[in-house]
């Protein structure tokens, strides 16, 4: 009988030590079970959307993918590596949830174009397949903080997973039909812009890839050696502040993510989350809303590494231009691409299970940081690999 790898993530160590001496450290990384899938949601044409204005949606959207997935994990008894893409999610999944998962983001896929008139992408790939073709997937467990950890991966497995669901003739072949209810309890985006906190002016969104024939690891250590040089550590470049969170208490913001949370607007239950937003304004001044709001910023999402290096960070203009100035040395020597996109405040979409430690917070750069970054970095694979087959 084949071993049950259900908690494999769950037992994996978390590593607590700098992002860049962990991704030299090869016998800290795992090969995932070859019984395990990919999944990946996309929203298609995410910057022509963000382009329109929509950027807060998407990322809602985005999040939502994620809390439907989670919410079906939670309640299985299974941990799962999870990465936040601003216009779309990639999730590793044991094969006991695939199928769940599946058909909970079909019925997902359904609701966002209902809602929205946007075009939500679902598909999977079997890590199995993965290795097949010849590529890896890597993972280790990074320790940001007593209570929160985040899934490394390294190889070049989840770009695959990616290509062969964005292509146009991906077909998801399935006979599953959509879960019978969407559960996305505890998805909030109740947080107006978030201005960069006391002596930082800007918010920088980053993608980095490593050059052709470059190893990923070493590449991306050095990178993030000099982002901890230039910016500091990561709490010192932390985009998220206590003192500068606002509510956002619109019944416009608030109808937006009831709409994608139960695909309708139901008055009384818009009315009451309307009452409770109120009533945070009370209760983030008592000793467990601030607790809360420390918590907040320890455990929001601003780092991913999923074969890719994909951060927000925050610091000043000084601070940007050495960034890119060592960012161009390492594209010219052909160890990295990048893309970049410079906003004055971050947003926020969150998926709070409890106000304890069942909290995580997704953060993206204004106007679609990570969209935009992933515009410009898109633009120079292209270029690059029409030069090399030129």
């Amino acid at each position: 009988m084949p071993e049950n790898t259900d908690q494999f993530y769950n037992d994996l160590p978390a590593n607590r030590m700098s992002l860049a001496d962990l991704l030299v450290k090869a016998e800290l990384f795992h090969d995932i079970p070859a019984d395990w899938h990919v999944i990946i949601t996309d929203i298609k044409k995410s910057t022509q959307a963000v382009r329109d204005g929509l950027h807060e949606t998407v990322n809602l959207i985005a999040t939502g993918s994620i809390v439907t997935v989670l919410n079906l994990a939670f309640r299985s008894g299974v941990t799962v590596p999870f990465f936040f893409g601003g216009d779309g999610a990639t999730f590793i999944v044991p094969p006991s949830i695939v199928e769940h998962a599946m058909r909970g983001l079909i019925l997902y896929q359904s609701n966002t174009f209902d809602n929205f008139s946007l075009e939500l992408r679902v598909g999977t790939v079997p890590v199995q397949q993965i290795y097949k073709e010849g590529y890896e997937l890597n993972i280790s467990k990074l320790s940001l903080s007593e209570a929160f950890s985040i899934p490394v991966v390294l190889g070049k497995g989840l770009s695959f997973a990616e290509q062969l669901i964005k292509a146009e003739d991906y077909l998801f072949a399935t006979t599953l039909g959509p879960a019978e209810e969407l559960d996305l309890s505890g998805m909030q985006c109740r947080w107006d812009k978030i201005d960069p906190p006391e002596n930082s002016q800007e918010i920088v969104t980053l993608l980095v890839v490593a050059g052709e024939g470059r190893p990923p690891a070493q590449v991306f250590s050095r990178v993030m050696r000099q982002i901890d040089e230039i910016y500091g550590p990561p709490q010192k470049r932390q985009p998220i502040s206590v003192a500068k969170l606002k509510l956002k208490s619109s019944f416009d913001r608030l109808s937006v993510e009831m709409r994608a949370r139960i695909g309708k607007i139901r008055f009384l239950e818009l009315l009451k989350s309307w009452l409770i937003n109120l009533y945070g304004y009370i209760y983030f001044q008592t000793e467990s809303g601030k607790n809360y709001l420390n918590k907040l910023v320890e455990m929001s999402d601003t780092l991913v590494i999923d074969g890719r290096i994909n951060t927000v960070i925050t610091g000043n203009e000084s601070q940007r231009l050495v960034l890119l100035k060592v960012l161009d040395q390492f594209e010219a020597a052909g160890d990295i691409l990048y893309g970049i996109h410079i906003s004055g405040d971050s947003v926020m979409s969150c998926y709070v299970r409890d106000l304890k430690d069942g909290h995580i917070h997704f953060v993206d750069g204004a106007e679609g940081g990570y969209t935009q970054a992933a515009r410009q970095l898109k633009a120079k694979l292209i270029s690059s690999k029409n030069n090399t087959s030129s």
